[in-house]
């Protein structure tokens, strides 16, 4: 970004902070609690401070914007179970190398024990291992939302293109939209253990992808706003002052805070390259949240010999999460890091219990990092 230091300026931060409290204090005494829906947003929230900034009224609630995170159990368990196949090269994330599975095994492990388990931090080089490994089989494992797909739907194409037989990906890309349909959809049970939220700062790299359009629903269907944000500390408090004034004006509609990379359709050409090489399955497991309808990708029929759930057979079953772990609460919004027993405690980053302590976008390891004990979000 050329200009960076400008959306970290602390003379325009206090400005938005009085704004918003100006804003608050206009709702006479209302809550307002609000969803950052990414992961990204979560840490830059606590990197910089931004809680200490609020007014007691607005309250930051944690989703499920964190692709790690809402991965289950049995997809690590089906990860660890292909990298044990002989002959197999499993290369995946750094982040998911360390994330619990199933008896509290995690790729790590699985590698310690002599699984071939090599992390990457794209899927070219997974590419550039099955050209260097003819004689090994190279899966690659993929997660993320709709940000990470379009690489991955690139190293396909290009794989069938070098006529790669020893290349497959094992696919666990999931979908924004359905995740936020279930939040407010379950934000109207009482008994869903979700909270009613009254807006959401929309997720950066994710817009950039799908557009603005998609979070629509939010608006259309069920009277919520949406504003898009950026990462930095002026994005994120500007996003959370257009929230406040749609609230208090009674209106719900989806504006672009972050008009600088993010536009109403998108980017058309990513979008037609994830249609190209994916297909919607029928429902995808996220952890907190469930089985969500149309929520996670699969590789189309074209490319099915480079489909690892089809090239080797995997006999994995769903698997109990450890009940003192809060993880799918806190991913659901319906409980903060430090309600969890465990937290800072016996789960912390060098031994992460549940995935949310894991991965750099989760919501734990932003509270270890940076946020732990800040009375504003303990009182949330």
């Amino acid at each position: 970004m050329k200009y960076i230091e400008e959306f970290r300026d602390r003379a325009l931060a206090d400005k938005l902070a009085e704004a918003i409290r100006v804003e608050a204090q206009a709702g006479r005494g209302r809550l307002y609690r609000l969803m950052e829906f990414c992961g990204g947003h979560t840490h830059a929230i606590f990197r910089f401070g931004l809680p200490d900034l609020l007014p007691p009224q607005v309250k930051l609630v944690h989703g499920p914007g964190c692709p790690v995170c809402v991965l289950p159990m049995a997809r690590i368990d089906a990860a660890i179970q292909i990298a044990q196949i002989p002959d197999v090269v499993l290369c995946s994330y750094g982040d998911m190398m360390r994330v619990p599975g199933g008896k509290r095994m995690s790729l790590m492990k699985a590698k310690a024990s002599g699984a071939d388990v090599r992390m990457v931090t794209s899927p070219a080089e997974a590419i550039n291992l099955a050209q260097s490994l003819p004689d090994k089989q190279i899966v690659f494992f993929a997660i993320g939302f709709e940000t990470t797909t379009p690489p991955t739907a690139v190293v396909l194409k290009q794989a069938r293109a070098l006529g790669l037989k020893n290349f497959s990906v094992f696919c666990n890309h999931v979908l924004t939209p359905p995740a936020l349909r279930w939040l407010l959809e379950s934000g109207k049970d009482a008994d869903a253990d979700v909270p009613e939220l009254d807006g959401f700062i929309g997720p950066s790299h994710v817009s950039a992808i799908i557009g603005t359009k998609p979070y629509e629903i939010a608006t259309s269907d069920y009277g919520k706003p949406v504003v898009i944000a950026g990462f930095e500390p002026l994005d994120v408090l500007q996003s959370i002052l257009m929230l406040l004034r749609q609230v208090n004006s009674g209106q719900a509609k989806v504006e672009n805070e972050y008009a600088r990379a993010v536009t109403r359709g998108g980017n058309i050409k990513a979008q037609e390259l994830m249609r190209e090489v994916f297909f919607l399955r029928d429902a995808f497991e996220w952890r907190g949240l469930g089985s969500l309808p149309h929520s996670g990708l699969r590789l189309n029929d074209s490319f099915a010999a480079m489909d690892a759930e089809r090239r080797f057979p995997l006999t994995v079953e769903a698997v109990q999460e450890n009940r003192a772990c809060q993880c799918p609460a806190i991913l659901r919004g319906a409980k903060q890091p430090a309600d969890c027993p465990l937290f800072g405690k016996v789960c912390t980053p060098d031994n992460p219990i549940g995935s949310c302590m894991v991965s750099s976008e989760g919501s734990c390891a932003a509270w270890y990092s940076y946020g732990r004990g800040r009375k504003n979000d303990e009182a949330a």
